[in-house]
């Protein structure tokens, strides 16, 4: 969600149970704008917010010229002081599925995890010894927003173009789409680098425009289903919700060049949802 219109586009999340107070769209009305300036940020969003027990962090991403390679993430818990989170590598990712439970509302809270490794000895003797692993929680919040970024992430198709050099930008011709193209699933795409589409054979990809069907649609999505579209106000703004991490909500006002998404939920995954479908 665009920080030029933050106070305006909350509203189009309101049904989903997202509401800030004034004084937070205050705060981050004119934070986020000394954040831009101070970063040398291209643009900043507004990611959501990450409920914790204690506390809460509310989470902003600014992005350079290339939107989905210069990227960069941060938290505050004030919505004023903002701090950078360090990029999400494999291994912290990897790491961070061993925390359980929710998080704290503290950074520098460390989760424990013991791992039992068993020593095979002469014959059949067999030792076990104990391996406590540490996650920092500033660690396990990167991981888990770099990890919903690469999930549940969309955009409408054409709002970004790929560039003869290789960067992604903004369409500045994008008008939006219409009724009929919104209700569709296959019009909406993963802000991600491709996964399913170099599998694709080259039949398949004959209609494609390289410039616009650069990234996966979300109609292919494993398992079907996993997405919740509702229209909103006759036809006049589109809800797509995700079943996979509760709380994900994306809007776009058909017609116009409006849209965005904005996620606020404990930061824990639906790993129950095949079984739910």
């Amino acid at each position: 969600m665009d920080s030029k219109s933050l106070h305006l586009d909350i509203d189009y999340v309101g049904t989903s149970g997202v509401i800030l107070s004034p004084e937070q769209k205050a705060a981050l009305q004119s934070s986020l704008v000394i954040l831009k300036n101070n970063m040398k940020f291209h643009r900043v969003y507004f990611w959501g917010k990450i409920l914790g027990i204690k506390d809460d962090y509310f989470i902003a991403q600014g992005v350079g010229t290339d939107e989905m390679v210069d990227r960069k993430t941060l938290y505050s818990k004030d919505c004023v002081q903002w701090h950078l989170l360090p990029p999400a590598t494999e291994g912290m990712k990897k790491q961070s599925k061993l925390a359980k439970g929710r998080f704290t509302g503290d950074p520098s809270y460390e989760f424990e995890h013991v791992e039992i490794k068993k020593i095979y000895g002469e014959g059949e003797e067999v030792q076990e010894e104990e391996e406590t692993i540490t996650i920092k929680e500033e660690d396990r919040l990167a991981s888990v927003i770099a990890d919903i970024d690469e999930d549940v992430s969309i955009v409408p198709r054409g709002s970004f173009i790929k560039t003869p050099t290789g960067e992604i930008v903004q369409n500045r011709s994008f008008e939006g789409l219409d009724v009929l193209e919104s209700a569709k699933l296959a019009s909406f795409m993963h802000f991600r680098d491709p996964i399913r589409l170099p599998e694709k054979t080259l039949l398949q990809k004959s209609n494609l425009d390289r410039s616009l069907d650069f990234l996966d649609i979300i109609e292919e999505d494993i398992p079907k289903g996993s997405w919740s579209m509702q229209f909103e106000r006759g036809s006049g703004l589109l809800t797509l919700r995700s079943l996979l991490w509760i709380g994900y909500s994306f809007y776009h006002v058909p017609g116009t060049r409006n849209f965005g998404a904005v996620y606020v939920g404990t930061g824990e995954k639906n790993r129950d949802l095949p079984f739910m479908l």
